[in-house]
Protein backbone atom coordinates (compact mmCIF):
# COMPACT_ATOMS: atom_id res chain seq x y z
CA UNK A 1 0.00 0.00 0.00
CA UNK A 2 2.71 1.98 0.66
CA UNK A 3 3.80 2.10 -3.10
CA UNK A 4 -0.17 3.20 -4.04
CA UNK A 5 0.27 6.33 -1.71
CA UNK A 6 3.64 7.47 -2.48
CA UNK A 7 2.46 7.05 -6.24
CA UNK A 8 -1.04 8.91 -5.41
CA UNK A 9 1.47 11.80 -3.36
CA UNK A 10 3.26 12.44 -6.63
CA UNK A 11 0.15 12.79 -9.11
CA UNK A 12 -1.87 14.69 -6.35
CA UNK A 13 1.61 16.99 -6.07
CA UNK A 14 1.83 17.77 -9.72
CA UNK A 15 -2.06 17.88 -10.64
CA UNK A 16 -3.19 19.57 -7.33
CA UNK A 17 -6.69 17.24 -8.43
CA UNK A 18 -8.00 14.62 -6.26
CA UNK A 19 -9.80 12.04 -8.34
CA UNK A 20 -7.17 12.72 -10.99
CA UNK A 21 -4.57 11.42 -9.05
CA UNK A 22 -6.35 8.44 -7.85
CA UNK A 23 -7.05 7.69 -11.16
CA UNK A 24 -3.62 7.21 -11.68
CA UNK A 25 -2.97 5.35 -9.16
CA UNK A 26 -6.01 2.70 -9.93
CA UNK A 27 -8.60 3.83 -8.35
CA UNK A 28 -11.79 3.29 -10.44
CA UNK A 29 -14.13 6.36 -11.71
CA UNK A 30 -16.92 5.59 -9.82
CA UNK A 31 -14.67 5.28 -6.70
CA UNK A 32 -12.36 7.72 -7.54
CA UNK A 33 -13.10 10.58 -5.39
CA UNK A 34 -13.52 8.62 -1.79
CA UNK A 35 -10.19 6.92 -2.50
CA UNK A 36 -8.19 9.80 -3.01
CA UNK A 37 -9.73 11.18 0.27
CA UNK A 38 -8.76 8.22 1.88
CA UNK A 39 -5.14 7.98 0.37
CA UNK A 40 -4.70 11.50 0.29
CA UNK A 41 -5.02 11.41 4.69
CA UNK A 42 -2.73 9.06 5.35
CA UNK A 43 0.75 9.48 6.96
CA UNK A 44 2.43 8.12 3.90
CA UNK A 45 1.14 10.57 1.66
CA UNK A 46 1.27 13.27 3.94
CA UNK A 47 4.90 12.40 4.59
CA UNK A 48 5.74 11.91 0.68
CA UNK A 49 3.88 15.33 -0.35
CA UNK A 50 6.03 17.28 2.42
CA UNK A 51 9.43 15.68 0.71
CA UNK A 52 7.56 16.79 -2.28
CA UNK A 53 7.12 20.35 -1.20
CA UNK A 54 9.93 21.18 0.63
CA UNK A 55 11.94 19.99 -2.53
CA UNK A 56 9.91 21.79 -4.92
CA UNK A 57 9.85 25.55 -3.63
CA UNK A 58 10.13 27.28 -6.96
CA UNK A 59 7.65 29.32 -8.22
CA UNK A 60 7.87 29.18 -11.87
CA UNK A 61 7.15 25.34 -10.82
CA UNK A 62 3.73 25.90 -9.89
CA UNK A 63 3.03 28.13 -12.82
CA UNK A 64 4.38 25.15 -15.02
CA UNK A 65 2.25 22.78 -13.27
CA UNK A 66 -1.03 25.34 -13.98
CA UNK A 67 0.18 24.97 -17.23
CA UNK A 68 0.45 21.31 -17.52
CA UNK A 69 -3.40 21.17 -16.20
CA UNK A 70 -4.86 23.80 -18.64
CA UNK A 71 -2.34 21.95 -21.96
CA UNK A 72 -3.31 18.39 -20.93
CA UNK A 73 -6.29 18.48 -18.38
CA UNK A 74 -9.49 16.55 -18.85
CA UNK A 75 -12.49 18.54 -19.63
CA UNK A 76 -15.07 15.59 -19.19
CA UNK A 77 -16.60 17.02 -16.14
CA UNK A 78 -17.61 20.04 -18.15
CA UNK A 79 -18.76 17.96 -20.61
CA UNK A 80 -20.68 16.63 -18.23
CA UNK A 81 -21.56 19.76 -17.06
CA UNK A 82 -23.10 20.78 -21.00
CA UNK A 83 -24.88 17.51 -21.35
CA UNK A 84 -26.98 17.24 -17.61
CA UNK A 85 -26.56 20.51 -15.68
CA UNK A 86 -30.32 20.67 -15.67
CA UNK A 87 -29.95 17.56 -13.48
CA UNK A 88 -27.03 18.46 -10.76
CA UNK A 89 -26.98 19.84 -7.76
CA UNK A 90 -24.61 22.08 -6.11
CA UNK A 91 -22.76 19.68 -4.45
CA UNK A 92 -22.77 17.49 -7.95
CA UNK A 93 -20.97 20.80 -9.50
CA UNK A 94 -18.49 21.74 -6.63
CA UNK A 95 -17.19 18.20 -7.01
CA UNK A 96 -16.11 19.00 -10.44
CA UNK A 97 -12.65 19.42 -12.11
CA UNK A 98 -13.51 22.69 -13.72
CA UNK A 99 -9.75 23.68 -13.95
CA UNK A 100 -9.61 23.83 -17.74
CA UNK A 101 -12.84 26.16 -17.70
CA UNK A 102 -12.18 29.71 -18.08
CA UNK A 103 -15.67 30.59 -18.55
CA UNK A 104 -19.35 29.64 -17.53
CA UNK A 105 -22.76 31.67 -19.40
CA UNK A 106 -25.80 30.89 -19.12
CA UNK A 107 -27.02 32.65 -22.28
CA UNK A 108 -31.06 32.11 -23.30
CA UNK A 109 -33.24 29.66 -22.08
CA UNK A 110 -31.01 26.27 -21.49
CA UNK A 111 -28.31 27.39 -23.25
CA UNK A 112 -25.17 26.65 -21.08
CA UNK A 113 -22.00 28.02 -22.69
CA UNK A 114 -18.59 27.22 -21.19
CA UNK A 115 -15.26 28.60 -22.50
CA UNK A 116 -12.06 26.63 -22.06
CA UNK A 117 -9.11 27.67 -21.55
CA UNK A 118 -6.54 27.68 -24.59
CA UNK A 119 -4.55 24.64 -24.72
CA UNK A 120 -1.92 25.63 -27.52
CA UNK A 121 -1.19 28.91 -25.94
CA UNK A 122 -0.47 27.13 -22.53
CA UNK A 123 1.76 25.10 -24.47
CA UNK A 124 3.99 28.04 -26.24
CA UNK A 125 4.17 29.50 -22.56
CA UNK A 126 5.57 26.36 -21.34
CA UNK A 127 7.99 26.34 -24.30
CA UNK A 128 8.78 29.73 -23.43
CA UNK A 129 9.33 28.69 -19.67
CA UNK A 130 11.50 25.79 -20.71
CA UNK A 131 14.93 26.87 -20.62
CA UNK A 132 14.37 28.93 -17.31
CA UNK A 133 12.74 25.55 -16.08
CA UNK A 134 14.93 23.29 -17.36
CA UNK A 135 18.20 24.68 -16.50
CA UNK A 136 18.40 21.89 -13.58
CA UNK A 137 16.96 19.04 -15.10
CA UNK A 138 13.57 19.91 -14.50
CA UNK A 139 11.84 17.46 -17.00
CA UNK A 140 13.96 14.61 -16.38
CA UNK A 141 13.31 15.22 -12.06
CA UNK A 142 9.32 15.60 -12.75
CA UNK A 143 9.29 12.30 -14.51
CA UNK A 144 11.49 10.48 -12.02
CA UNK A 145 8.84 11.85 -9.28
CA UNK A 146 6.16 10.90 -11.29
CA UNK A 147 7.04 6.96 -12.66
CA UNK A 148 10.14 6.80 -9.99
CA UNK A 149 13.73 6.59 -10.57
CA UNK A 150 13.23 2.92 -10.49
CA UNK A 151 11.44 2.35 -13.96
CA UNK A 152 8.22 1.55 -12.49
CA UNK A 153 5.64 2.76 -14.81
CA UNK A 154 2.01 3.33 -14.55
Amino acid sequence: MAGEQKRFARFFFYLRNLREAALHTGARAEEAEDRGLELLHSAETEAELKNLEEADSDTLSYVKRGLNRIAFGAVNDAVKLVFDAENMTARDIMGMDLFNVSEIKISGKNVLEIKFFDRQKALEKLGELAPQLDGGGESKRLIESIYGRDGDSL
